[in-house]
């Protein structure tokens, strides 16, 4: 015997949880977090578990475990589901709103305009406010029973609230936020599941499964955008107040809906939602507008499967078919090759697409896309288009699987690809073309070579007039030249000249780091610079070789060894010399004093700035951190210290005032 008090919480449970979806799902203003809405779902399966008699259809622990199905029974609509006419521009919507008004005999007509969402159209019939069916379009007239998966969906209330009519179908979309749709594919990926094109076909296969349980864990959404049957209650004076009524009642409705008057405000409307339409988390292909007034829907009437009272105003469509030309490979500023299909021009979007982004060697594999191919291609507003699959039914005989260049496509140096890592890069870094501008401009900055005046903007004006073709082209310059280019004037051109003089005598550290080999920082070219003394040394030495340098692993040793073997970067490097670059080598008197301590620095100081600190720090072979933590050795606190001396005191690490910290690096030089 269930006693009263169990009976009353499992009912008071049901009743919060519902609240709860009906804030979360319809309201978007959810009042709990999630751990405190698992909580109660756990407690109600708890007491349901415990005592079985109390479980009630439409309790919302009854979204899952419903048996498999065999196959889907049919459902013939009481009332059909009918298809919109649509419009592809604007002529088209003229033609409509001028049938709409002469029709009606109206100089102008007050719209519904809702966002149509790219989902999969269902139909709810709820008797006495409980949901007992859910059925998909199917022909309009029959569909297919789906009630145990839509079931599944949180969003769907299983018992409606307030005054609801004893018996009401509710009509609207299921779908999949983009969100959704990419945290299922990567699931799908992980357990060699089907991986799907679109949140459409996502949300379709989604819902048509014959397991409700595979459904619920497939994260769909649904948007009530009308009603068919509505018996037991006299029908309000516009479908703008049906949608108020299907929200009271519990049922999510679009936020986007507007009411709007006339072809203009229709345009209007129209635009706004295109230039949202990236924006939204959920894919939709256009805009529905609807006469508003009930009874002039009731004087139009319908024409063959359509109401003459609507019209869907599609986008221009992002997906299309097209044909690969070819795949070429472009080169970025950083050094990695994207390969590129080249279609034939196809409008998509909005625009007409030539090109798709195809990202790397591996996705291509992926989706085996080759030269000669049919192909869907996706573009969503600004987004490069990219190929989405392909159609293997239309493949030519004799094509041939792509494989990355083995040499750059604009300097012809090696191609690297690291282990493990998707993109191939060209290791031409000083001499690729490609790459000119970012070299350069690394080249150039504060902790590389300080070439005070040479900033980006210049660069990019050396590099497009022909003058500056690598890093070393930067000491050839003159007056004259300079002088020619925008913004530059004899006497800024003198200071650059200074700068590039003043700038040949550095450190061998400070020449690696602006070398910009890949994932060498400041502290790596220290490293290196401490470690072999000469530039001698580095360029002759092996991957093994680099790997005994500390901190310095086996794929960053294999990026500095693949820097001094490619020829070009040796040529470059000899140009830099040769312009009168030069640095004291470094004696090599084993492990450094420093070695293995870390300090953090704090405060202003009186000797030095922090950078100069940093430098003395790291010239002794020190490491310099930002942040203290427990493998901070030492704190150098100057004046005005931060939180970083509280965090030190908590830690146990030793402070150093200025003067004990010139004391240590006196003693330790």
């Amino acid at each position: 015997m269930v006693s009263k008090s169990i009976k009353q919480r499992c009912h008071a449970l049901r009743e919060q949880i519902e609240q709860h979806n009906y804030r979360y799902y319809v309201l978007d203003d959810p009042v709990v977090p999630d751990a405190e809405y698992d909580r109660l779902m756990l407690e109600l399966i708890e007491l349901e578990n415990k005592y079985p008699e109390l479980v009630t259809p439409e309790s919302p622990t009854q979204r899952v475990g419903s048996k498999p199905l065999s196959e889907f029974t049919e459902v013939q609509h009481v009332i059909p589901m009918l298809s919109l006419s649509n419009a592809f521009a604007n002529d088209e919507m003229v033609a409509f709103d001028k049938r709409v008004r002469e029709k009606l005999s109206a100089e102008t007509v007050e719209y519904a305009a809702e966002t149509k969402l790219d989902g999969l159209a269902i139909s709810l019939l709820y008797e006495q406010g409980k949901l007992v069916r859910g059925a998909t379009r199917g022909d309009g007239t029959t569909g297919e029973d789906v009630t145990l998966n839509v079931k599944t969906i949180k969003s769907i209330p299983l018992r409606l609230r307030n005054k609801y009519p004893p018996r009401l179908e509710v009509r609207g979309e299921v779908y999949m936020s983009k969100q959704g749709f990419i945290a299922l594919n990567k699931s799908q990926e992980k357990a060699n599941g089907k991986i799907f094109a679109n949140p459409r076909n996502a949300a379709a296969g989604s819902l048509r499964q014959l397991d409700p349980a595979i459904t619920a864990d497939r994260p769909l959404l649904f948007f009530a955008y009308g009603s068919g049957l509505m018996e037991g209650l006299d029908l309000p004076e516009r479908h703008t107040d049906i949608l108020d009524h299907l929200k009271d009642w519990g049922l999510p409705v679009s936020g986007d809906t507007r009411v709007v008057t006339g072809l203009d405000e229709c345009f209007a409307y129209y635009h706004y939602i295109g230039k949202r339409r990236t924006k939204l988390d959920y894919d939709i292909d256009g805009v529905v507008f609807k006469v508003n007034l009930l009874r002039q829907q009731e004087q139009l009437g319908y024409v063959s499967r359509a109401p003459r009272w609507a019209i869907a105003y599609k986008f221009a469509p992002e997906e299309v078919m097209t044909r690969v030309i070819d795949i070429e490979v472009q080169v970025g500023r950083t050094g990695a090759l994207t390969p590129v299909a080249r279609l034939e021009p196809v409008p998509v979007g909005g625009v007409t697409v030539t090109n798709a982004t195809l990202h790397n060697e591996d996705e291509i594999r992926r989706k085996d896309i080759r030269t000669g191919d049919t192909v869907i291609v996706h573009r969503a507003g600004d987004v490069i288009p990219e190929v989405v699959r392909v159609i293997m039914e239309k493949r030519p005989r004799h094509t041939h699987p792509f494989h990355m260049p083995v040499k750059c496509p604009v300097c012809h140096s090696a191609v690297e690809k690291i282990e493990g890592e998707a993109i191939h890069r060209c290791s031409a870094g000083l001499f690729c073309s490609a790459q000119q501008i970012q070299s350069i401009i690394h080249f150039a900055s504060r902790r590389a070579m300080d070439i005070e005046g040479l900033g980006d903007k210049l660069v990019e004006q050396l590099v497009t007039s022909g003058l500056v073709n690598n890093v070393a082209d930067v000491y050839n310059l003159s007056v004259e030249q300079l002088a020619n280019l925008e913004r530059m004037g004899v006497k800024s051109s003198e200071n650059l000249i200074q700068a590039l003089e003043e700038s040949k005598r550095t450190s061998l550290h400070r020449f690696l780091y602006a070398l910009g080999i890949r994932e060498v920082g400041e502290a790596t070219a220290r490293e290196l610079a401490n470690y072999f003394g000469s530039l001698t040394a580095i360029q002759q030495a092996s991957i093994a070789d680099f790997e005994a340098v500390p901190d310095i692993g086996p794929v960053v040793a294999r990026h500095i060894h693949t820097f001094f073997s490619e020829r070009h970067n040796k040529q470059v490097i000899r140009q830099l010399i040769a312009a009168g670059i030069t640095w004291k080598d470094i004696e090599k008197t084993g492990k450094l004093p420093l070695a293995g301590k870390t300090f953090v620095l704090t405060g202003t100081l009186t000797s030095f700035t922090r950078d100069e600190a940093r430098e003395q720090l790291q010239a002794l072979g020190a490491k310099v951190a930002g942040s203290v933590s427990k493998n901070t050795d030492y704190l150098v606190c100057g004046e005005d210290p931060g939180s970083k001396l509280d965090k030190a005191q908590q830690l146990d690490v030793k402070v150093l005032e200025e003067k004990d910290f010139l004391a240590l690096i006196k003693d330790s030089q």
